[in-house]
């Protein structure tokens, strides 16, 4: 039934009965998206997302039942970009969709690579252990071995990488980033924070560089002061 409502609003769709058929069908073929069922035969959903995360940087919406709060949390720890409980409507679904790959592919998406201009040089912000390579969307440490990152994850650290040395509160950063839930929780943007200090900061546990200003949000220290 999903698949077939996607069809019906223009998406090209593979339907997978599970995890391995879901690794065969990218290993044949790059998706631009992954909805994904937490209630997966043979394999769970979230074994799933954690290991498309560790070998890809495929977006992914989960599909969790309604109560299952710790899913989402725990979906959104290990890389996932977007949750809709179930059961749910499925034009929200689509509009998620949509949602999700406009950041994906962004406004650039749509330029030809043999037109589209060069990227500029010199367009890196340093945070603690890694380079953000602003044009290339790109984490990456000093001997250029590349960290995976989500898009949203790129999206909260151009945010910060724009407003550096500046308290920013949890809605700022959700409009900043585009990463605004009609259906969040408060955790969500925390989450999304915990992962990227994982990444970044030499010790996760004791950030210097993404900083919590208690009772409003975070701010991005350059120098880690």
């Amino acid at each position: 039934m999903v698949g077939d409502y996607l069809k019906m609003h223009g998406f090209e769709v593979t339907l997978c009965d599970g995890g391995r058929s879901l690794r065969t069908a990218i290993a044949q073929r790059t998706p631009d998206l992954v909805v994904l069922d937490l209630n997966m035969p043979d394999e769970d959903g979230l074994s799933i997302v954690r290991d498309l995360k560790a070998r890809s940087v495929i977006p992914i919406i989960m599909l969790t039942a309604t109560a299952s709060a710790i899913d989402r949390v725990v979906g959104l720890e290990l890389g996932a970009d977007d949750y809709l409980p179930k059961p749910c409507e499925l034009r929200e679904l689509v509009a998620r969709v949509r949602s999700v790959l406009r950041r994906v592919q962004g406004a650039a998406a749509s330029v030809p690579a043999e037109t589209a201009p060069a990227p500029e040089v010199g367009r890196l912000v340093r945070f603690g252990t890694k380079w953000l390579e602003l044009d290339s969307l790109r984490l990456r440490d000093e001997r250029g071995e590349e960290q995976a990152l989500t898009r949203s994850e790129f999206d909260l650290l151009k945010a910060f990488a724009d407003h550096p040395k500046r308290a920013l509160s949890r809605e700022r950063l959700l409009d900043l980033a585009d990463a605004r839930d009609p259906d969040a929780f408060d955790r969500a943007i925390d989450v999304r924070i915990n992962r990227i200090r994982k990444k970044i900061e030499p010790d996760p546990a004791n950030p210097r560089f993404i900083c919590t200003v208690r009772g409003l949000g975070y701010v991005f220290r350059p120098d880690g002061d």
